[in-house]
């Protein structure tokens, strides 16, 4: 027992020596120890990702299902029959030719030879799946697919650019084939995307419900990318190291207050510019690109010389105060959605200043015309066809604001009518001459988007 005493005496005399005399060096390896397994920490998920893997994984917000998948995922899995470019020009995709005929109300698409689904089947006209309203498919043989429309439409091949894809996530002549996805409660939740070429890196979409969830995921390096329309989203990692924000505009989508012209009030074309006028543009410059038109400045048909928005407060007080004297009282039922709301509140400011009433609701617009003023977002074509949103036919369809003008209805016909481009810029050009001064809707802006990704 005496001995044991002696011994574990010893023992710690000479551990109390050692630290004494190498206390330094022991502080120095612990620190540089402690660094070591803090970093490896810190980047394996990283590390995981850019070299284990050899993927890129990205976050997506939404709901989707095999019958409505992320068009992101589907431009890169398969191809249309035809293919438009920025200058609007129509060239073969899946399609090797086409030809028109009876004066534009048949359309017959040729398909290119040795197609093939992703899985490995031979791809046929008879896998083709458009569908339209009016327009009649028939299958002349496995590689001629024939088109009857109703009525003659010479831009008909513009609208034949959607990818093909069947079930599940199947593709004809893309970048990537679909990989193994995972599904929950119907929702697709996880599309892995293997490249057809070599040195393309494989690709991982995550599909997350709602922002939260998806800046919780960039955190904790369970993608390495998404893309938000949020600057508030984006501005969390703006000081973030080893992140890059990219900021673009998208042109596909146009926030757009509409009129109803069912109302009488909204009736005036001098409302409706005044109300224009009312809103001061430059407050909503945080919000993305200023609009001139319903053509986004990106197209070849866009008017360069159209008349520029201008802010006069006083003049639209002016005009909404003479014009409610001989009109009813009540408030305008001002209608938007919940991701809007932060432009609608400014726009609502402006307008009740201009001494317009009305009643900001966020819940009861449902397709239908029960609403005065909507605030929502335009889905923007690459064709400037906009005969579906504005022509007084479609008033039951795409035209909410029931827009009813005899010139404008005469140039969007004459507009679809020809394939020819110089022919069509005319046409577009004055047609968005006279919509600016007889406006169904104030379009105010291209949304600003955000590119949140690690460098």
């Amino acid at each position: 027992m005496i001995a044991s005493k002696k011994n574990l005496r010893y023992f710690y005399w000479l551990a109390g020596a050692f630290v004494k005399k190498n206390l330094r060096l022991i502080l120095i390896s612990f620190i540089v120890s402690l660094i070591i397994v803090v970093s490896a920490v810190s980047l394996m998920p990283y590390l995981a990702n850019l070299v284990i893997n050899r993927k890129t994984v990205i976050g997506l917000v939404g709901n989707y299902d095999y019958s409505n998948p992320p068009s992101e995922v589907a431009g890169k899995i398969s191809s249309g029959l035809v293919f438009v470019n920025d200058l609007g020009e129509i060239t073969p995709a899946l399609a090797s030719s086409w030809e028109e005929r009876e004066n534009g109300k048949v359309f017959r698409i040729h398909l290119k030879e040795n197609l093939y689904w992703n899985s490995g089947r031979p791809f046929t006209a008879h896998d083709v799946n458009f569908s339209f309203k009016d327009v009649s498919v028939k299958v002349v043989d496995d590689h001629l697919i024939e088109f009857r429309l109703q009525k003659p439409l010479a831009i008909f091949p513009t609208y034949l650019t959607e990818p093909i894809i069947r079930f599940p996530l199947d593709g004809v002549a893309g970048l990537y084939k679909t990989g193994q996805v995972k599904v929950k409660s119907g929702q697709l939740k996880e599309i892995y995307l293997t490249a057809n070429k070599p040195n393309y890196p494989d690709i991982v979409y995550k599909i997350y419900d709602n922002d939260s969830q998806v800046i919780d995921a960039y955190k904790l390096a369970d993608i390495r990318s998404f893309t938000t329309s949020k600057k508030n989203v984006a501005d969390l990692f703006a000081h973030w190291p080893n992140t890059r924000i990219t900021k673009g505009v998208d042109y596909t989508l146009l926030l757009t207050l509409f009129f109803n012209l069912n109302n009488d009030y909204l009736k005036d074309k001098d409302v409706r510019q005044a109300i224009a006028q009312a809103i001061d543009r430059q407050i909503l410059s945080n919000f993305g690109i200023e609009a001139q038109s319903s053509i986004p400045p990106i197209s070849w048909a866009y008017n360069p010389n159209l008349k520029k928005n201008v802010f006069d407060h006083d003049y639209a007080k002016k005009i909404l105060d003479k014009n409610q004297e001989a009109s009813p009282t009540a408030k305008l039922n001002f209608v938007t959605f919940y991701e809007y709301l932060d432009s609608a509140n400014l726009i609502n400011k402006y307008l009740n200043e201009a001494g317009l009433p009305t009643n900001l609701d966020l819940s009861s617009f449902n397709g239908q015309n029960n609403f005065d003023l909507l605030l929502a977002y335009f889905k923007v074509h690459y064709d400037p066809d906009q005969y579906f949103f504005w022509h007084s036919t479609q008033a039951k369809g795409g035209n909410i604001t029931a827009y009813n003008n005899k010139k404008i209805d005469k140039l969007l016909e004459d507009g679809r009518s020809t394939i020819d481009k110089k022919t069509r810029k005319i046409i577009y050009f004055e047609e968005q001459k006279v919509m600016q001064d007889d406006p169904p809707a104030v379009f105010l802006y291209y949304p600003f988007v955000y590119t949140v990704e690690r460098k």
